[in-house]
């Protein structure tokens, strides 16, 4: 058994890929829990499982091609690389997801799913906010084990050991670092906390995707600042594109969060009592 994983047989088991499907399990769970909350069959959890795993890794995939960090455009895997070596974009063994692309490729399933079910996605958003923040958080201990996601230097008493294998050339003679992966992990398990409060203190009050937007302001900020510790950026020209990304992605939501309350409309529990009044005018 190695750092990075274990063998069975033949088959070389990484840990990385381990930490990540407890978290997508673990997730499922929290989102099957929401479901039942509301009220919901959550069957619909586990049946939409599988094609959001596919897409999300499909999706975390193509952000890495379109993005790829700083140290390996130095070292030639550009994205015109990529595109010229395509089978080189199947072989995720070999390190490169991101976690946009991944959070986007989920998305798409997710509304396609809702689509052809009859769910609104903004129900099925917020079901699933607080899981995603969960798996998201234990995700970042694969990059512990990979000893990646590092931040800048530090002699801070958490500051980490990083072998000379997985420091970058310019920080050779650096041995300590700041556990960005650490950062990232508590700021995902405070986000899945805050969800889950708001989720319960503000029942009445919300509108169908709330949570969501609440997940898509909170996580954006919290890497936009990260952005600034992390020593491998991923850049398209001088740009950071993850950096970039988050801010957009947090001033939209936080924008159509506020606009849909400002302009009224009902909240979830309004629609379920028109629902109810509904059907009862119609017996």
């Amino acid at each position: 058994m190695v750092r990075e994983g274990f063998s069975i047989g033949p088959l070389f088991v990484h840990w990385y890929g381990v930490i990540i499907m407890f978290g997508t399990v673990l997730a499922a769970f929290m989102a099957e829990r929401e479901a039942k909350k509301r009220n919901m069959d959550s069957e619909f959890i586990w049946d939409a499982l599988p094609y959001i795993l596919i897409t999300g890794i499909i999706g975390a995939r193509l952000w890495h091609v379109f993005t790829p960090p700083d140290s390996m455009q130095a070292a030639g895997l550009t994205t015109s690389y990529y595109f010229q070596n395509p089978i080189e974009i199947l072989k995720i063994w070999r390190g490169g997801l991101g976690i946009p692309g991944a959070v986007m490729g989920g998305m798409v399933a997710v509304y396609v799913y809702c689509k052809r079910h009859n769910i609104r996605f903004g129900d099925f958003g917020d079901i699933v906010a607080p899981g995603l923040a969960l798996a998201q958080a234990i995700g970042r201990w694969g990059n512990f084990v990979n000893q990646e996601l590092y931040g800048a230097p530090s002699n801070l008493p958490w500051a980490i050991s990083i072998d000379e294998a997985h420091r970058l050339p310019e920080y050779m003679d650096v041995a300590r670092y700041h556990p960005l992966f650490l950062y990232e992990f508590l700021w995902n398990l405070m986000n899945m906390g805050l969800l889950l409060w708001i989720g319960k203190k503000f029942a009445g009050r919300l509108k169908p995707g709330d949570i969501l937007l609440t997940y898509l302001i909170v996580y954006p900020v919290g890497r936009f600042l990260l952005e600034y510790l992390r020593l491998d950026a991923s850049s398209i020209g001088t740009i950071n594109a993850n950096q970039t990304l988050m801010a957009v992605v947090a001033l939209g939501s936080a924008l159509a969060l506020f606009l849909r309350h400002r302009l009224g409309g009902k909240t979830s529990a309004e629609k379920s009592g028109g629902s109810e009044e509904e059907s009862q005018a119609e017996a």
